[in-house]
């Protein structure tokens, strides 16, 4: 099992546009980032997790030209943008690629990419095969390779995280329910989203989110989705718990 950070920062990224904040402005690599995306490497299948406006550039800086399976957690664009990107995996790989979102989120993509889906389509458009997922059931994304959907909330909107074996993604939640929470337990890995120090409407803060750890305690934990708020990663990842790190963009986390 491997994990490629491909994008840690929220819907903005950082540096964000026109912002001169000690953060923004860092010389720094790790305080570059794209939004959120990671790529799960599991029994020699590529998993990617979100599939935001950066993409495309992603793909391209990993020199990634392989995917076989995309996991969606929402519906907001910073995690689903580049869904038409997708026909360059199309025409390196020949062939379809299967995309597993919540009814909600499939239908989001229906409404707002409907040429996609036509039933007559353009020549070109994205090569996808779409398939609703049931939030309570385990469900097969590669062969062999059996992954759980985890609920949490993202504010007011349910939305999805995952686990594969005994590590988890989570992004973009402010609340986990016990009932997840168990579903959470003797975990290698877990990523979950940090971010600012300020507490916020619809994201973990850094507090909340080493709460939410010590209640897990899972052996290893990654912070993503992190803004320009947050003071640099040098000056933050000192400052946190042993064994709970800030991810990067490019940070490979190996089994």
């Amino acid at each position: 099992m491997r994990l490629l950070f491909l994008g840690t920062g929220t819907s903005t990224g950082i540096p964000v546009i026109g912002c001169k904040c000690k953060t923004c402005q860092s010389t720094d690599r790790r305080d570059d980032r794209l939004r959120t995306s990671a790529l799960w490497e599991v029994n020699g299948y590529n998993i990617l997790i979100d599939v935001g406006p950066d993409f495309r550039t992603q793909m391209v800086r990993a020199h990634i030209d392989r995917v076989n399976a995309i996991l969606v957690t929402h519906q907001h664009y910073d995690h689903v943008g580049g869904l038409d990107d997708v026909r360059g995996l199309n025409y390196s790989m020949r062939q379809s690629i299967n995309v597993f979102a919540e009814p909600r989120v499939a239908a989001a993509f229906k409404h707002n990419l409907s040429y996609i889906f036509a039933e007559n389509k353009y020549p070109g458009v994205p090569e996808i095969g779409l398939h609703e997922i049931d939030i309570t059931q385990p469900f097969e994304a590669c062969p062999g390779v059996m992954v759980t959907p985890i609920r949490v909330m993202h504010g007011k909107l349910p939305i999805a995280g995952f686990r594969i074996a005994n590590w988890a993604y989570i992004t973009d939640a402010s609340y986990i329910s016990e009932e997840s929470l168990e579903q959470l337990k003797d975990l290698d890995v877990l990523v979950l989203n940090a971010l600012r120090y300020e507490e916020h409407m619809s994201h973990f803060s850094i507090s909340q989110a080493l709460e939410v750890v010590s209640k897990i305690k899972p052996k290893r934990t990654y912070f993503t989705h992190i803004a320009h708020h947050l003071p640099p990663h040098a000056d933050v990842e000192p400052t946190l718990p042993e064994n709970v790190f800030l991810a990067y963009d490019g940070l490979i986390v190996n089994e």
